[in-house]
């Protein structure tokens, strides 16, 4: 009887969307990298306030990807540095994550989109 109960309820959750079974397997992101937490919480401020995130990137970015607005383009699970993928998968498609540390430096990632 309980295990019906518990299969039911399983179901009940999943057909109304209460929980998201969906795992995406690439992300395609920009980034800023810079040296210290204060700049970029600083460049997450700026960005929050309304600034052009691929601006930024062309203006602070230590990465060579920042000539290009900071775009990286598509990458799946196991193609970054651990504490990278894990904001971008985990970040929403269209924010920016908070500074992600890595040992390059300092990381602002927007996630532009995932599939």
């Amino acid at each position: 009887m309980i295990k019906n109960i518990c299969k039911l309820l399983i179901m009940v959750v999943m057909l109304t969307g209460i929980v998201f079974a969906e795992e995406y397997e690439t992300v395609h992101a920009e980034h800023i990298l810079v040296k210290t937490a204060a700049e970029a919480q600083q460049i997450k401020k700026a960005i929050d306030d309304g600034g052009s995130f691929e601006d930024y990137a062309r203006m602070y970015s230590l990465c060579p990807s920042g000539k290009n607005g900071g775009d990286l383009g598509y990458f799946g699970h196991g193609q970054m540095v651990r504490e990278f993928e894990k904001a971008a998968f985990n970040t929403p498609v269209g924010e920016v994550s908070n500074p992600v540390y890595t040992q390059f430096g300092w990381h602002l990632i927007k996630v532009i989109d995932k599939k």
